[in-house]
Parts: structure tokens; C-alpha cells; sequence
């Protein structure tokens, strides 16, 4: 299994999967033309891509997804509330929140998360014997998120702003509001403490997504979350990769293995 932050931030959301012969992409708030640069940046061609799974309807996660799959006949996943909010894809999958399905011989879970979407989900992608958990777009950590993020071997956190800085920024006090409300995004602080909640020593990889570039920093994000992880550093003896998504650049594909090499932590 491996995977790659394509985009992410409050601009544009996509990550690329691969797993037991299957590709596919979580989400794609780019434009159909990026999607296609961000997936050469990371040497995949669109036309190998199997599916697209859809976290919930706002902008910055669907903006490229209808025409990428007309494009290339790519079906979307999607539960029914978010998928009327889909213009016209080439193939419709209607998932039901809560319940596993498969894409090929990948399992996947999407479970209920608190935003202000129609039925937003975070997912839960298994292959192989690895877990992989995509978890963004989130104003607080549940209980149902902290039961499908454990055990997994890379997760890609929302970790969007710092609370110090969303207040001071200049954004419209009723933003500030919906960002730190329950249904907003989720703070580096939480972020880091679902990370010391979570960790074990098959947690490989930890890339921190969504980041807000008005309200937080690549550096306070790290900061934040080494902190936290410097407190279960005796769970952490396997930890690889911590780094940030941006909506700049792809990420280089991060591979998941059951036997992983010395602990190596990236960018922090």
C-alpha cells in the first residue's frame, strides 16, 4: 500500500491510493488539469485510476471530480446526500455512511464525521494486511473517530489551524466562529492529542492535512504534534514520516509495509 498527499489545504483537497492492484483518489478539489500534473509529479497516469471517494460536497474536495471522471470513465464512490451535490460523474457508487464496501480487494470504511456538510465521512482504507485512515474537515475528534483511527498504520490528520492565530488573523469574526465551532476544522492541539491517543509502534507514517494558510504554519503544526508524540515516544519506535500536505505540490508517494525500516521522522 501507498499513498500521496496530491493537495491539501483550505484551496484544494486530493490524495492518490494504491493498494492490492487498485488505484484510486479521496476527494479532488483540484481542477481536472492539476489532478492530472499532481498524479505525473508522482508518476501515475489518470487513466490507471479505478475509482474516486468522495469525503463530503464543499468545493475544495469535489471541484475536479466530476470532470476527471467523465474524463477517464472513473466511477465515484459517494453516500447519497453528497452525491446529489456531483455534477453529472461518469459512473455513480452510492456507499452507505457507516457501512464497509469494496474497490476491488481494498475494504473501506466511511464513518460519520462533524462538519457543516450534508453527510460528511472520513474513511478507513484496508489492504494487505495495512490500515490506512484519511480524517480532515472535522471540528472535533468523536468517539467513532478515535475507534477507526486506532490500529492504523498511516493517517492523514487535519491539523488546520492554531487557535492563537485563527483569532488574531484577519478573517471575518462569523469564519473564525464556524472554523472553531464543533462542525468547523480541527485545531493543532486536538490533532496532537488524538496522535498521543492513537499511536502504537505499527503507526509508520503521519502526514497533517488541511492546513489553514491564514490561521497556522507548516512549523506550528510540526511543533504541535511532536509535542504531543514526544509523550508516547516508547509507542513511537516505528514512526517514519511527519510531515505536512500543502496545496503546492505533491507529496512523494509514503509506502506501508508490515516490516518498516529504522524510524526516520521527515520534516519536523
Amino acid at each position: 500500500m501507498r499513498f500521496s498527499s496530491l493537495s491539501s489545504g483550505s484551496k484544494a483537497n486530493c490524495t492518490f491510493v494504491e493498494a492490492a492492484g487498485v488505484r484510486f483518489l479521496v476527494d479532488c478539489g483540484l481542477s481536472g488539469k492539476q489532478a492530472e500534473e499532481r498524479l505525473g509529479q508522482v508518476g501515475i497516469d489518470p487513466k490507471t485510476l479505478s475509482a474516486i471517494l468522495v469525503t463530503h460536497e464543499h468545493a475544495d474536495h469535489i471541484n475536479g471530480v466530476a470532470t476527471l471522471s467523465r474524463r477517464y470513465g472513473i466511477p465515484v464512490y459517494a453516500n447519497s446526500r453528497t452525491m446529489e451535490r456531483i455534477s453529472k460523474p461518469r459512473g455513480r457508487e452510492i456507499f452507505k455512511t457507516g457501512s464497509d464496501f469494496s474497490v476491488g480487494q481494498v475494504e473501506v470504511t466511511p464513518f460519520s464525521i462533524v462538519h457543516d456538510a450534508a453527510d460528511p465521512v472520513a474513511f478507513s482504507i484496508r489492504a494487505e494486511g495495512l490500515k490506512l485512515v484519511i480524517v480532515t474537515d472535522l471540528g472535533r475528534v468523536t468517539t467513532l473517530v478515535q475507534e477507526h483511527t486506532r490500529g492504523a498504520n498511516a493517517i492523514l490528520l487535519e491539523s488546520n489551524h492554531d487557535q492563537e492565530m485563527l483569532q488574531s488573523c484577519g478573517y471575518p469574526w462569523e469564519l473564525k466562529q464556524r472554523i472553531a465551532s464543533t462542525h468547523g476544522h480541527l485545531c493543532n492541539e486536538a490533532a496532537g492529542q488524538l496522535l498521543e491517543e492513537i499511536m502504537h509502534p505499527g503507526l509508520f507514517h503521519i502526514v497533517l492535512g488541511h492546513l489553514s494558510e491564514n490561521s497556522n504554519t507548516p512549523a506550528l503544526a510540526l511543533e504541535t504534534a511532536n509535542r504531543y508524540l514526544k509523550q508516547c515516544a516508547d509507542r513511537a519506535t516505528n514512526l517514519q514520516t511527519l510531515l505536512c500536505g500543502n496545496v503546492y505540490e505533491s507529496l512523494p508517494c509514503l509506502e506501508l509495509d508490515e516490516a518498516p525500516q529504522a524510524a526516520v521522522v521527515i520534516n519536523a
